[in-house]
């Protein structure tokens, strides 16, 4: 802390899971917008990349506003994201954040006050209809309809993409076993448990095979089996080659399942690098013997104590 304020510090370079040697955590200004900044400095020469290979999610200056009788509410204040094709990015962030308003921008289900978002390379604004072609998205609420089967609505789903009968079958027999809901595939939806129905509306997310999945809190409210279940089939999913955008509250989720995450607060990122190197960023601001939890990164990232956090983060513990 300098002066009363948060400031956010750049940690050392470090390796990710998959792409080697990746970039330092970003430098930002206190969240509490008390004056304080620093420069963000040039990416590492570390940083991977691919000729010709475009990021699988892009956002520059994104800002969503609200106006009403109360005037305006900035709920995105200016975000900026880069995602690489074939990663895990988590997005954290306590409620009333941004998250979901910027996941909803992304994804071409609300409209973008300014700024610019890209998605597999194409201009969410001014591509809509085709960017939704190349994304998959399972927002919070499941939209499931309890009447159909799982393998009726799986192939329902082909259909409306364009698939041929045989096709939209092939399609729901191979998307079923990935989610492994086989067994209880010519059931009536409305007999599945919670998780059941979050893993099939992952299916439904995959029946056009996008290039990028956009997944709003999966695990909300699923017991804690259920959700070791989901994490699997998300690792599944990533391993065929899907760039996966997650937002979550669970902390632990975050950490276990993340390439690199970025943490928004008050409609701005405040936090963004692997999980491991934003442990090491507070483990060397604060002189610890060990490394934090990401509960710790989180607290200290947005200003918020255990005490504030009740009620408004599931689960802290990591």
């Amino acid at each position: 802390m300098v002066g009363g304020c948060h400031p956010f510090l750049a940690a050392p370079a470090g390796r990710g899971p998959r792409y080697g040697r990746v970039p330092a955590v970003r430098v930002y200004g206190c969240a509490r917008n008390c004056g304080v900044t620093a420069a963000e400095p040039e990416l590492s020469e570390g940083w991977p990349t691919v000729p010709g290979m475009k990021p699988a999610v892009e956002a520059e200056g994104l800002v969503k506003q609200y106006r009403g009788r109360a005037g305006t509410v900035d709920a995105v204040r200016g975000v900026d994201l880069r995602v690489r094709a074939g990663e895990v990015f988590g997005f954290l962030g306590p409620n009333g954040a941004g998250k979901s308003t910027t996941i909803r921008m992304l994804t071409t289900l609300m409209t973008i006050t300014s700024g610019t978002a890209r998605v597999a390379g194409l201009d969410v604004m001014a591509e809509p209809d085709a960017a939704r072609r190349r994304i998959g998205v399972a927002l919070q609420e499941v939209g499931l309809d309890p009447r159909q089967t799982g393998r009726e609505l799986l192939i329902l789903q082909a259909r409306l993409f364009g698939s041929s009968r045989a096709q939209a079958a092939d399609r729901a027999r191979e998307l079923l076993e990935l989610v492994d809901l086989v067994e209880a595939a010519d059931r009536r939806i409305k007999g599945y448990s919670g998780g059941m129905k979050r893993r099939l509306d992952l299916a439904s997310a995959l029946v056009h095979e996008p290039e990028v999945l956009f997944l709003d809190e999966p695990t909300t409210g699923l017991d804690p089996a259920s959700r070791l279940t989901v994490w699997d089939e998300l690792r599944r999913i990533n391993a065929r080659g899907t760039t996966i955008f997650l937002t979550t509250q669970y902390l632990e989720e975050a950490d276990q399942l993340c390439d690199r995450l970025a943490i928004i607060d008050g409609g701005r990122i405040v936090r963004e690098g692997t999980p491991q190197q934003l442990k090491a960023e507070l483990r060397q601001r604060r002189g610890l013997d060990t490394d934090p939890t990401l509960d710790e990164v989180f607290l200290d990232a947005t200003g918020r104590t255990r005490e504030r956090l009740a009620g408004e983060v599931q689960e802290v513990s990591a």
